[in-house]
């Protein structure tokens, strides 16, 4: 449940904030706080990542960081950057869950859900280390990845902007993706690469059998919990949909496009609710 609140359900916001945008203050009306909101939103929310010790935690705080990637993509008020948001909403619920997902295979496997207590699960669990590997660097904006692609979409819109503080967006959006790589990569060298007994509080789990004399190695390590094919397999579909959105990506593109045109284009949207008749309130003065 919490994989499918935090990748779906979060984004109703957003698109309640797209069409209250484009409804009732057309134009570029609300670009400069919109600008602001996004690069505080990716900021902080990233900042919150980094100092969380818990997985889903920290999940958590990318989840609210990368929203601001989203509202960057609104702020712009142009088919190119509300098309690149909208790629990046479905590349983020795709991923985002994928992570929240690997997060309950890493607990089921690991014992815990903290970088402090699980550790070596790249040798207990090559699957398990590959399902969190290819979504943490799709999440970190990693090229060739969607969320690279989805991300330099928003930056080449706010370059076309040309404003400064959408230059400070991009400045912003930059950083914010580098320490989403920090972050990932904290949990892979913790969760993933270093040696069970290295961890500052070991999870019992993986630490339960004696060491074995002749090799040096804990046999019961590899004893522990054996993951659900189901959970499994639902994660590495997943992922496979997240690599998809990589390939096929041109193509995605031109459908968010599309979608983006016909959001600005406020008066299709009224008269479909409306009616035909329905009269669609011009622009005010100096409104673009």
């Amino acid at each position: 449940m919490t994989a499918v609140f935090a990748g779906l359900l979060t984004k109703v916001g957003v698109y309640a904030m797209v069409r209250t945008e484009t409804l009732l203050f057309p134009g570029d009306t609300l670009n400069n706080p919109l600008m602001v909101a996004a690069l505080l939103t990716m900021v902080v929310g990233i900042l919150g990542a980094l100092a969380q010790s818990d997985i889903k935690r920290l999940l958590s705080f990318t989840l609210v960081s990368h929203i601001g990637y989203m509202v960057f993509g609104l702020a712009m008020s142009s088919v190119a950057g509300l098309g690149a948001a909208v790629f990046y909403v479905v590349h983020h619920i795709t991923i985002q869950t994928s992570l929240f997902l690997v997060t309950g295979l890493i607990e089921r496997r690991g014992g815990s859900s903290s970088i402090d207590r699980v550790a070596g699960l790249a040798k207990l669990s090559p699957m398990l280390a590959l399902l969190f590997f290819i979504p943490a660097m799709n999440l970190a904006g990693i090229p060739p990845l969607s969320g690279f692609l989805g991300k330099l979409g928003l930056l080449q819109a706010g370059v076309q902007l040309g404003t400064p503080l959408a230059y400070a967006l991009v400045t912003g959006g930059v950083l914010t993706s580098l320490l989403t790589l920090l972050a990932v990569a904290r949990v892979w060298n913790r969760a993933f690469w270093r040696k069970p007994e290295d961890a500052d509080h070991p999870d019992p789990v993986l630490l339960a059998a004696p060491e074995n004399s002749d090799t040096g190695s804990r046999a019961g390590r590899h004893n522990v919990v054996l993951l659900p094919r189901t959970m499994v397999g639902s994660t590495l579909g997943l992922v496979l949909f997240g690599i998809a959105l990589t390939v096929f990506a041109g193509p995605l593109f031109k459908v968010a496009d599309q979608s983006a045109q016909d959001m600005l284009n406020r008066s299709s949207y009224i008269q479909a609710v409306l009616g035909e008749d329905a009269a669609v309130p011009p622009l005010a003065q100096g409104q673009k």
